[in-house]
């Protein structure tokens, strides 16, 4: 079973949702960005996503484009990357890199998954690679014992869905929306009834993610799916914060708070007793 595999494991037998928290390395600054991370971890961030900065961020909100757009500036490295990957797997929890596939390749499928490996890391998502073309990446992926995750979104057919699966592990990424990432009031209606159909097609633990920033919208995602992903929220907490010790109290109060979200399904329940 994969560090990953556990943590769902252990959230299921308490009858909660795993939570899963984005940053991208870099942003603020390197140092900052894996100090942040760790008190997110401490905060009750179950599985953290290291966001490998990239120029061309097709799938990214404002909010996250801007945080990548400093982390580049500043000259964060895929390298860079890497030691926050391990700086954050130090402290206990699965790591996994959020990355589209331009930059892997640049680094090398082969040498990259390497890295990963010897870093700590435990699997990567690959918002832009499709199973079409993810041969040589499933390769490497599985020669050195990393998840490899892909997505599905509301348009997803039944059949690329299955497609989407088959060569998914770790957890299944569903896109509540058609879109890029932010914050928003409401998670979109689409997420439960992609949930549902993603069900029958796998049983693999499923995470949703785009929009999600508030416990409350932790707690509806946690009542049908495996896992909550939140990204632009956080990103969004350390841009508001006037100094390095804000950005950590910001962080860590939301990852405090979506913690309790994904916890509150278990304790409604137990109210019904």
């Amino acid at each position: 079973m994969t560090a990953i595999a556990e943590v769902f494991a252990k959230a299921k037998n308490e009858n909660r949702a795993v939570l899963i928290g984005y940053l991208p390395a870099g942003f603020p600054d390197l140092t900052s960005s894996t100090e942040l991370m760790r008190a997110m971890v401490e905060s009750g961030v179950d599985i953290v996503e290291v966001g490998l900065p990239y120029s061309d961020p097709l799938m990214d909100g404002p909010v996250i484009q801007h945080a990548a757009a400093t982390a580049l500036a500043q000259g964060t490295t895929t390298d860079d990357v890497l030691t926050a990957v391990r700086a954050v797997a130090d402290c206990g929890a699965p790591t996994v890199v959020m990355s589209y596939w331009n930059p892997i390749e640049r680094y090398g499928v082969a040498r990259f998954a390497q890295a990963m490996s010897v870093a700590g890391g435990s699997g990567v998502i690959t918002p832009d690679l499709t199973p079409e073309e993810a041969d040589e990446w499933i390769a490497a992926s599985t020669a050195h014992d990393l998840d490899r995750v892909f997505l599905v979104a509301p348009s997803s057919t039944a059949a690329r869905i299955k497609t989407v699966t088959d060569v998914t592990s770790g957890f299944v990424y569903a896109a509540s929306v058609m879109g890029v990432t932010g914050t928003r009031s409401a998670v979109s209606g689409h997420a439960e009834t992609l949930v549902q159909r993603v069900r029958e097609a796998t049983g693999a633990p499923i995470a949703v993610g785009l929009g999600v920033s508030t416990a409350h919208q932790a707690a509806e995602i946690a009542g049908y799916a495996d896992g909550v992903i939140v990204g632009s929220a956080f990103v969004r907490a350390i841009t508001e914060s006037a100094t390095p010790h804000e950005a950590i109290e910001a962080v860590s109060s939301l990852a405090g708070e979506l913690a309790e979200g994904v916890r509150r399904r278990k304790i409604n329940e137990d109210a019904l007793i």
